[in-house]
């Protein structure tokens, strides 16, 4: 997948920093519990995997083998960890995923993981701003599956797709008058867990916000005063224009947000360096790898090009 960019190699430091997840990674033969399609060539898996199910956090992902006929593997975030299995979410682009659509229940699957650095809540700041477009979407319920379970924690969640969502839309019970009029419809799941959702999209799709996450994120953050931005912070996931604009909109208000970087991935164990990005760090510009340095970085350390 190529060398590193931009003239800057990969540190020592960083390679040695990068083995923190190996404890954890591992090989195993999962079983396909079943699978649900939506529009748009979307899936959603539930896959038996004790040890990934065991040890996933928020952010982590899996790289799974799609077919026997195909050597390389493909890295799928994790939306969910249900008893021994986990949820993985994915849209159809290529052939290795069109021939992972094609498992039936039963299937044995090849897992790798769970792989990568989650992300880390701040405790300090107790209100999570939640978000999450297209295949961006399954880290951000991850993560509100997580903090749902502490009372001390607060998630709002805000999710974006110009395709049909991977679920049915619901009207919320939950109230949020700073969305606007007829903004009102919401992702079932964390409905169902107390968690508040909105939806964006220019699609026109009933309920939604026409715009980006990151105009209805601005909408809310407009509604709050300044002693609740303090306990604000900002996570994200989704293709590299929105989180580009997310850590943009964290700047402006001043608070602090992490992101999960998409970028294409050979190995996924950090041995090619081909899915590196330039991150910027204490002693200066260096490249980091999305697959053990990442995926998630610290927005404002991210170099945007």
């Amino acid at each position: 997948m190529g060398q590193p960019h931009n003239g800057l190699a990969l540190t020592s430091a960083a390679q040695k920093h990068a083995q923190r997840n190996r404890a954890t990674l591992f090989v195993e033969s999962g079983i396909l519990l079943g699978i649900e399609e939506f529009a748009g060539e979307q899936f959603i898996m539930r896959i038996r995997a004790p040890h990934s199910a065991a040890n996933a956090k928020p952010g982590n992902f899996v790289h799974i083998s799609c077919d026997e006929s195909l050597p390389m593997r493909r890295p799928l975030s994790i939306m969910r960890v249900v008893d021994d299995g986990i949820d993985v979410l994915y849209k159809i682009a290529g052939h290795g995923l069109r021939l992972l659509a094609n498992h039936e229940p039963g299937d044995k699957i090849s897992i790798l993981g769970p792989i990568g650095l989650p992300f880390q809540p701040n405790p300090a700041r107790r209100r999570c701003l939640l978000l999450g477009g297209g295949v961006g979407i399954p880290p951000m319920v991850f993560l509100a599956d997580v903090l749902r379970r502490d009372p001390d924690w607060q998630a709002l969640a805000i999710l974006g797709s110009e395709i049909p969502f991977p679920f049915a839309l619901r009207t919320s019970s939950i109230a949020t008058p700073w969305a606007g009029t007829g903004v009102d419809n919401t992702m079932p799941l964390l409905e169902d867990w107390g968690v508040p959702s909105r939806l964006t999209s220019m699609a026109n799709f009933p309920g939604c916000y026409r715009g980006y996450v990151t105009d209805l994120a601005e909408r809310w953050l407009q509604s709050v005063d300044d002693a609740e931005l303090d306990s604000i912070q900002l996570f994200a996931c989704g293709p590299t224009p929105m989180l580009k604009a997310v850590a943009a909109l964290a700047a402006k208000y001043s608070l602090p947000c992490q992101v999960s970087l998409e970028e294409f991935m050979a190995c996924a164990v950090g041995g090619c360096a081909g899915c590196a990005v330039e991150i910027t760090t204490p002693e200066g510009k260096a490249m980091k790898r999305v697959c053990v340095d990442g995926p998630v970085f610290e927005a404002d350390t991210v170099v945007w090009n």
